[in-house]
């Protein structure tokens, strides 16, 4: 009997924290603005940083992250690794024309159940410019997962926000927050974007209506730079916050960081990455 207790009691002292610590696994995501591929940005194109983003990629071991601006051939760059596939379509078709905001996810970690995309107009189920956008369609493109090491399920949304209008932008917040709602109901909810917009403006205060902004949801202090965009330059100010990992009241944000790498004075793209590792209660 005693031996029969003694191997119960040592298989439960011995399962509990295998079993917390699958349910607690922290997942690690990311917002990241690729900037396009255009030829125009000389030392900067696409074609000599594609292995930077790729190598960043891989060493901060991103489990899922948004991207911003990437055409699809930027994309299949990034799936040459192996480990991670990709879904969203271009904004210019819904097919694969156009900039991205695609979602990038590790394969091992992620299962895909299902996917969309919608744009940031009156008419958000076409192709289609909105608001005083005067330059470009703007598109959002989500994702639900299953989460492989918690077996729970989270939608995935990423965005890029209007760079030139105003109302676009205002308009843009308000919709987000209908979709999201709309589309995953009460399954928990990560969002992630370039949003060209700083804190105090109303399109990020509406988001926040919704969603947690993880900079002031963090456990731990904000790591790097508050500013996100640098324009490629070493000595940009860095004050401006516009890309944004906002968060549903079911996680927990245990850390948030800017990341500021780069290779003999050259940054992998123009904006920083921004990661966090939450986990999900």
């Amino acid at each position: 009997m005693r031996l029969l207790f003694l191997a119960l009691l040592t298989f439960i002292l011995g399962s509990q924290p295998a079993a917390a610590q699958k349910q607690s696994q922290p997942l690690r995501v990311a917002t990241y603005n690729l900037r396009l591929n255009v030829a125009s940005d000389g030392i900067n194109a696409w074609p000599n940083r594609k292995e930077m983003v790729k190598n960043l990629v891989k060493y901060h071991n991103f489990d899922v992250f948004g991207t911003q601006e990437g055409f699809r051939g930027q994309l299949n760059d990034i799936v040459e690794l192996p480990e991670y596939s990709f879904v969203g379509h271009g904004r210019d078709d819904g097919k694969e024309a156009g900039e991205h905001s695609a979602i990038v996810y590790k394969k091992s970690r992620l299962q895909l159940l299902q996917s969309g995309d919608f744009w940031l107009s009156q008419t958000p189920n076409q192709p289609s410019k909105g608001w005083d956008a005067t330059c470009c369609n703007r598109i959002c493109s989500w994702a639900k997962f299953r989460d492989l090491a918690t077996k729970k399920e989270l939608f995935f949304f990423s965005v890029h926000f209007d760079h030139e209008g105003v109302e676009a932008r205002r308009q843009s917040g308000l919709l987000m927050v209908q979709k999201i709602k709309e589309i995953a109901k009460s399954v928990p909810v990560i969002c992630v974007g370039d949003f060209n917009s700083t804190p105090d403006t109303e399109q990020i205060r509406t988001m926040q209506t919704l969603l947690r902004d993880s900079f002031r949801a963090t456990k731990q202090p904000p790591y790097g730079p508050v500013g996100t965009f640098t324009g490629f330059k070493i000595d940009a100010p860095l004050t401006d916050r516009i890309d944004y990992i906002f968060i549903s009241q079911q996680f927990t944000v245990l850390d948030y960081a800017v990341l500021t790498d780069s290779m003999r004075g050259l940054y992998p793209s123009d904006h920083f990455p921004v990661t966090v590792n939450v986990v999900q209660l």
